[in-house]
């Protein structure tokens, strides 16, 4: 591992923290949407049910899938099986490699759980937050983690990579999408040219709307360029006008940690109150 990279490794879960801290400071003074102005406990409540769907994911990761990634690059590279153990690079090169056909992945990864009917069965968890900020990030549902955890082994084997370019590509997705779902807005020129490169809140925004044909666009994660080439890039200019959510999961049971928990296996919910 290039030297220079080693502290995006090391630290990966304090520049989490550091960057969910920074954007929750940043949505309490200049929230883009008002959703919890002068509301401070149901934005307390917000916070915490999706925080513990983030931490019952992240303790099922490192204790049931790190070692088995870690095994499946291991195999690869012990055997010259994989994409950068048949070619010869430098270190720097195998990196950006790595990094962009792993966020290639997620890419596809996440257009089908649009696509099939038994994946967004788990990823609707995600879509139903009807208060879209920085917390949504970690909102997604224990089935989806699962399995999209256990097809990153063969994932890793095809691509060769090692361990340590999946820990510092996780480490700035996450950044990444802690930053584009959360409730804040960039001056247009400045989403305009981050977007060249990487997904904004302005495109977020639009994949979190309830309008079928903008929820099914703008998939892509860290590198805004999967979805300029595969045609899913959508903008949408009254960005204050989007409702996110889902029709039929606004209710409060539906919005609460058991409610999240039994959405897959249940049939959508009748259209309730929406959840104060």
């Amino acid at each position: 591992m290039p030297e220079s990279l080693q502290p995006l490794e090391n630290h990966s879960l304090w520049i989490a923290a550091g960057v969910l801290v920074l954007l929750l400071t940043w949505e309490g003074f200049r929230p883009f949407l008002p959703f919890f102005r002068g509301k401070a406990k149901q934005r307390a409540i917000h916070l915490l049910r999706n925080t513990v769907l983030g931490v019952i994911n992240a303790a099922m990761t490192s204790l049931g899938f790190v070692l088995l990634w870690a095994w499946a690059a291991d195999w690869a590279w012990s055997r010259g099986f994989g994409l950068l153990n048949w070619i010869s690079l430098s270190a720097w090169m195998e990196f950006a490699i790595a990094v962009l056909l792993l966020d290639f992945w997620t890419y596809w990864w996440h257009r089908w759980n649009h696509r099939v009917p038994f994946l967004w069965r788990f990823h609707r968890v995600h879509h139903a937050d009807p208060r879209m900020d920085v917390t949504t990030a970690n909102r997604f549902h224990f089935g989806e983690i699962i399995l999209s955890s256990l097809l990153r082994v063969p994932v890793l084997m095809l691509i060769g990579a090692q361990l340590w370019h999946l820990a510092i590509y996780e480490t700035l997705l996450f950044a990444v999408v802690q930053f584009h779902h959360a409730n804040v807005a960039l001056p247009p020129w400045l989403d305009r040219g981050l977007r060249i490169v990487t997904v904004t809140p302005a495109m977020h925004k639009v994949h979190h709307s309830r309008i079928p044909s903008e929820t099914d666009s703008n998939y892509t994660s860290l590198f805004s360029i999967w979805d300029r080439l595969f045609g899913s890039f959508r903008l949408r200019r009254d960005l204050h006008g989007i409702d996110f959510g889902l029709n039929g999961y606004d209710s409060v049971k539906v919005q609460t940690v058991w409610g999240m928990a039994k959405t897959p296996f249940q049939p959508k919910p009748e259209d309730e109150p929406k959840s104060e």
